[in-house]
């Protein structure tokens, strides 16, 4: 606080706190509260509202464990309930597009970091900010037009010899998580970059002077130093992929429904924002936990992942 008012003066420091406090209380913090407080209550009509049938409960979460069906793990097939089956999907498939993410990501903001001349970073940048210039639900519509049945990407493939006949690409997970990967693999980038560049170029020099080969380097020196980078990165991801919307619903299929349709089902088709509330409040803690335990593994503290 100290700093910001050398820097700026008391009236544009207090500015930037009155409306840093706005965004947090009035645009954050009290909507989940009221969504916290209404996940424990029935959905009933507005004349039943703070009546004998309007209590706290558990109910509307005990409605995720409702009509069971089969699920495959490791070729054991056991009963679970669907939107159970749902969530966990939503949960490892979102890991997964974290993990793809990394492995794409890693290594352009090593080149972006450590080899590529000053000079040409700026249009590199400009690059990689293109796609953020259209919105996601037009990114994901042309990755629909490209994974259509009739699509560009089987006419390529037809005219290449590769396949004989058309593939339908928009079926199972596949489709989201190639429109997940494309969507956010920008919010690993750059935490990569950030972190990569603050490393000293000698300590580098110095691995490959004691004759250490590049995958040694890269493992004892270059990602232990990118450790909050990553952490921030994944953090990002697998909470922007858990919680996105448009691009399953765009790109997904019957067979690969996202836990946030589920959530928007039960809310506007169902009509039950209570039941909605407490199903986004059930991803929200798991998803917390989720990234809690990744931070714990890495051992990487918010703190590092704030820099």
């Amino acid at each position: 606080m100290q700093d910001l008012l050398k820097r700026y003066g008391m009236g544009l420091t207090t500015t930037f706190v009155m409306l840093t406090a706005f965004w947090l209380l009035i645009l954050l913090i009290l909507p989940n509260i009221t969504m916290f407080e209404s996940s424990f209550r029935p959905y009933l009509p507005v004349v039943d509202v703070g009546g004998p049938k309007d209590f706290y409960s558990l109910n509307n979460y005990g409605q995720i464990l409702g009509n069971e069906v089969d699920m495959t793990v490791l070729g054991l097939t056991f009963p679970v309930p669907v939107r159970i089956k749902v969530f966990i999907l939503t949960i490892f498939y979102s890991a997964l597009v974290t993990v793809i993410t990394f492995v794409m990501a890693y290594p352009l903001a090593y080149y972006l970091a450590k080899i590529v001349s000053p000079k040409s970073l700026p249009t590199l940048f400009l690059l990689l900010f293109v796609p953020l210039w259209v919105s996601e639900i037009l990114r994901s519509f042309a990755w629909f037009i490209i994974l259509a049945f009739k699509g560009p990407l089987n006419v390529v493939l037809m005219q290449l010899g590769i396949i004989d006949s058309e593939i339908r690409w928009i079926a199972g997970f596949s489709p989201v998580i190639i429109g997940l990967v494309y969507t956010y693999v920008l919010f690993m980038i750059f935490p990569l970059y950030n972190a990569l560049q603050s490393l000293d170029s000698n300590q580098i020099e110095a691995a490959e002077d004691l004759g250490s080969p590049w995958w040694r380097t890269h493992l004892r020196v270059i990602l232990p130093h990118a450790r909050p980078g990553i952490a921030s990165g994944a953090v990002m991801v697998f909470m922007l992929s858990a919680g996105s919307l448009l691009v399953p619903s765009l790109l997904g299929s019957t067979s690969s429904g996202w836990f946030t349709q589920t959530i928007q089902g039960v809310m506007l088709e169902g009509q039950d924002w209570n039941t909605g509330a407490a199903f986004a409040f059930l991803l929200l803690i798991v998803c917390t936990l989720f990234v809690s335990g990744m931070m714990r593994v890495f051992g990487v503290k918010l703190s590092d992942i704030a820099k």
